[in-house]
């Protein structure tokens, strides 16, 4: 891994403390870290126990933009919506499904450094990631229409039919009132009584919250209800087939409703895959 590659979530004084450590000892210029986002290794335990490890089958491929440090991902009446990261270059696009052709697009002013998105009601909310401030917009235009406050990081976002649902990189993710924006509840992810923390990008499917977790090649299917892992989706024959460098990871998870396909990216990667869940979802 090269220190421009690094990419930083302090999410605990052990990071921050790795993180001086690893200048100390001359192992990184810290004046080429790009975001201030140091890697934590993330480990999630081989032995599931009554977990189930659900694989998936490859149902098609579709083009993806390269650039594109999708942070965010939805679907929505025909077209793909997605947020993407780094500071400087993070935007909001509308992006065209078979070809993958971004057919709308705005970009985020550059302090703000883009996260997980979703749509409510006709209208788009994206998280920023350390501002505490999240952007509404006008589904047809793009046109910003308002902001709303949170007072942790933005990871991933989604909703259900009342609420929307945000991930902050622990193992919380808080329902939020869409006109108060006040939090309503808070659930924390477990699975064999252990807290799996770096929830990322977030999808509500079937009464179910699908989390990405942050550099792993699983997503998490979440009971709302409890808190509890179900299963693990098992993505590692997907992540095989795209080349990537380290902080090129699995991110990026969209649901058509209506055909019932489900949809995965990544961080920059070429490909967006169309997959089929073993035992599908519920």
């Amino acid at each position: 891994m090269t220190p421009h590659r690094l990419v930083a979530r302090f999410h605990s004084v052990s990071w921050r403390l790795a993180a001086l450590a690893l200048a100390a000892c001359g192992c990184a210029d810290t004046q080429h870290i790009a975001t201030d986002r140091l890697i934590p290794t993330l480990q999630i335990s081989q032995k599931t126990g009554h977990i189930p490890v659900l694989s998936v089958k490859l149902v098609h491929t579709y083009p993806h933009d390269p650039h594109a440090f999708t942070q965010g991902l939805e679907y929505y009446r025909g077209y793909l919506y997605e947020s993407t990261g780094i500071s400087g270059q993070s935007t909001l696009r509308k992006v065209a499904l078979e070809s993958g052709q971004v057919i709308q697009k705005v970009s985020i002013p550059p302090e703000y450094f883009g996260e997980g998105l979703t749509i409510f009601h006709d209208k788009i909310y994206q998280l920023t990631w350390l501002s505490k401030k999240g952007f509404i917009y006008d589904l047809r235009t793009f046109r910003r229409i308002g902001e709303f406050p949170y007072d942790n990081e933005g990871w991933g976002l989604t909703h259900d039919d009342k609420s929307l649902i945000m991930s902050d990189g622990t193992n919380k993710i808080r329902y939020i009132d869409p006109v108060s924006f006040a939090v309503t509840r808070t659930i924390e992810l477990y699975a064999e009584g252990q807290g799996v923390v770096n929830l990322n990008e977030l999808e509500y499917v079937k009464g179910e919250i699908l989390a990405n977790i942050w550099h792993s090649t699983r997503i998490a299917r979440v009971d709302p209800r409890s808190g509890q892992v179900v299963a693990w989706i098992d993505l590692s024959s997907i992540v095989a087939k795209e080349p990537h460098r380290e902080e090129e990871v699995l991110n990026g998870i969209a649901y058509d409703k209506s055909a019932a396909r489900l949809f995965v990216t990544g961080k920059n990667w070429s490909k967006l895959y169309e997959i089929k869940v073993a035992g599908n979802l519920r």
